[in-house]
């Protein structure tokens, strides 16, 4: 069963050309025009074996807004698409991580009701030229697209480019756990017999 996505997705913002493998390996062929979020979403497919490939085009020269926003429902779309009915999958993932001085922690349900809970505080509004509340905006629009719960905690750091990256390494260590296919989850994990 291949568990993989591509779409493509044109306005008059962006132009975004996206691909998933969700049993991939970790590699990554990404140009966002966003540096930031293309190192976030290197270290996403590394550290959740996914295999990704974006190619996004955003009016960047306004700022990184629409790019981040678009690259989230993409992803999230994608990754929602790759997942079929989600038969066998555990659904449920969590995941601490740690990044020098912060610690992050990510707690993931593919549950087909999209909710995003977050709670992080970073001491700068940018990260270069990176507007930091662009993190929640990308990670709403991508659990609402992939319909997945999705909560969010930093419990403490200094450096608001460890506690991103923090963030991005347990979402893709917990969507990694959740997506598992377990073989002796028989049918739809749910009582209610569908997500």
């Amino acid at each position: 069963m291949s568990r993989t996505s591509e779409l493509r997705r044109k306005t008059n913002e962006t132009n975004i050309q996206l691909s998933i493998n969700i049993d991939g390996e970790g590699s990554s062929d990404l140009e966002t025009g966003v540096p930031f979020m293309t190192h976030m979403l290197d270290l996403f497919a590394k550290h959740g074996q996914f295999d990704l490939m974006i190619d996004a085009k955003g009016d960047v020269e306004i700022d990184d807004h629409h790019t981040t926003e678009d690259i989230g429902i993409c992803l999230g779309q994608a990754i929602n698409e790759a997942l079929g009915d989600k038969r066998g999958i555990k659904r449920y993932g969590n995941s601490f991580v740690p990044m020098d001085e912060a610690l992050a922690q990510v707690v993931v349900d593919l549950s087909n009701r999209p909710h995003l809970e977050m709670r992080a505080e970073f001491p700068n509004q940018k990260v270069g030229t990176f507007d930091t509340e662009l993190v929640h905006e990308f990670l709403w629009k991508l659990a609402l697209e992939a319909r997945m719960n999705l909560h969010v905690i930093v419990h403490y750091g200094h450096n608001t480019h460890h506690m991103i990256e923090a963030v991005f390494k347990a979402l893709a260590r917990a969507l990694d756990e959740a997506t598992t296919i377990d073989p002796r989850i028989k049918g739809i994990p749910s009582t209610k017999g569908m997500l």
